[in-house]
């Protein structure tokens, strides 16, 4: 069974973000076929009631932080993630506060390395598996995405995720929610992304 676990940094309900994570989710699982089975976890940030990383430095090892019930999408990332996908909107030329919030939480996947057990790296790697990911950036259109990408890569690497594609979908009319669930060539570059996705996974899997 891959389990694909999609989480969404857009604080708006059906947003254009969670129409493309769930589309994309769909695209891998059709793409799949009857080689591998499937199933998808969504989890909306916005739902979520969770405190800023609070940069206390400890590992409270088995659980990753200390602080509230964040521990359950912790648990998701670590055991229930075959392929992680991960959306923002594009806020100010970044991720959103809840995405950046959740981002900056999982600092404790890496805790810093006091005993100085490896000296040849600052922090202690604790996930140790890599799985295949995608962004999902949605802004306006002058959007700038760059921003917003380099923060989600550099959460990737930290959490042991390898980037395999981009989707940025800048929509015509910011008044109007969702606008992406019509958008035909939007559904084409989803299309080819969840194939390629779905190949990555076929190959993990052999």
């Amino acid at each position: 069974m891959i389990k694909i676990l999609s989480i969404s940094g857009s604080p708006v309900k059906e947003a254009s973000t969670d129409i493309i994570l769930h589309r994309l989710s769909e695209a891998v699982i059709d793409a799949l076929g009857p080689h591998e089975t499937a199933e998808m976890s969504f989890v909306k940030l916005n739902d979520l009631k969770f405190i800023p990383c609070q940069a206390c430095g400890e590992a409270p090892t088995p659980r990753f932080c200390f602080w509230d019930d964040l521990n359950e999408v912790y648990d998701l990332l670590v055991n229930e993630c075959d392929l992680l996908l991960f959306g923002s909107p594009v806020y100010f030329d970044s991720v959103s506060a809840q995405a950046k919030a959740f981002i900056d939480r999982c600092n404790c996947f890496r805790p810093a390395d006091f005993e100085n057990s490896d000296p040849a790296h600052d922090f202690i790697k604790l996930l140790k598996k890599k799985r295949p990911g995608a962004i999902i950036l949605v802004g306006g259109e002058n959007g700038y995405y760059e921003g917003a990408r380099r923060v989600i890569a550099g959460f990737f690497k930290w959490v042991e995720v390898v980037n395999e594609g981009l989707i940025t979908y800048a929509s015509p009319e910011f008044r109007k929610k969702g606008s992406a669930a019509d958008d035909a060539e939007l559904s084409a570059r989803i299309g080819e992304l969840g194939k390629h996705l779905a190949s990555v996974l076929i190959k993990k899997t052999e």
